[in-house]
């Protein structure tokens, strides 16, 4: 590869002396008739063999890479989705169960929870207490516990876990979203050229007779996946 710190006029230049070097070099091995060699002779067939396999693959990348295509699978991940619950809520942790019992007092009396939170909490990785949106999975499981079971609004008594006792309040909830396609886009269009990659594969290899030496390795089980050749809209 070039070296990255090329640019301009002098990576031109870099590109340029290699071509030419590379010529020099071909000419001078075509001179001494290294072309002619039964090593050279396998490891360009190697190479030609190499060299049809990606152009097929890309053919069928191609081919496989359509707008439809890309939709239709995405809209089939979408619709086996399961719904799955989120919560934004704060908290405050504190260490000691009688300082989150003075926190419930304070934010009941009505003082502002992220006010509280900046003041008393020890976890500076929450500004205000806010944690964002969560799954249940993302939280301790007595952490989770409690905040799955507020209502938004809702502040709970204090909660004990591995870090120390929390006070939550739950800001919202929903169902978590799935991601827009345009979000996804780029996995969808991998998956969808690697599966169309994969069946003509195995196609091939059922009209196929394949005898394999003993200890020879196992072929992969899917094509290298090649980049398709269609604009990514």
């Amino acid at each position: 590869g070039l070296p990255q710190q090329l640019q301009g006029k002098a990576r031109d230049g870099y590109l340029m002396d290699y071509l030419i070097d590379s010529k020099l070099v071909a000419k001078k091995a075509e001179a001494d008739k290294l072309g002619d060699t039964p090593e050279f002779k396998k490891r360009l067939e190697f190479m030609r063999e190499k060299a049809l396999m990606e152009t097929e693959l890309s053919r069928i990348a191609k081919s496989a890479a359509t707008d439809d295509a890309i939709k239709k699978t995405y809209e089939e991940a979408k619709a086996k989705q399961k719904p799955e619950e989120e919560v934004r809520a704060r908290h405050v942790l504190v260490e000691k169960e009688d300082e989150a019992k003075a926190v419930v007092k304070r934010l009941k009396d009505g003082e502002d929870f992220a006010k509280v939170a900046k003041e008393v909490s020890k976890d500076p990785g929450s500004e205000g207490g806010d944690l964002g949106w969560f799954s249940k999975e993302r939280m301790v499981p007595e952490f989770s516990e409690a905040a799955f079971k507020l209502a938004p609004g809702q502040l709970s008594d204090p909660v004990k876990s591995q870090f120390g006792w929390h006070v939550i309040k739950v800001e919202e909830k929903r169902q978590k979203p799935f991601p827009t396609l345009e979000q996804v886009k780029d996995q969808v269009l991998r998956y969808v050229v690697q599966k169309a990659q994969s069946e003509v594969v195995l196609k091939l290899r059922e009209g196929a007779r394949i005898e394999r030496m003993e200890g020879a390795p196992a072929p992969m089980s899917a094509p290298p996946a090649a980049k398709p050749e269609a604009d990514k809209k």
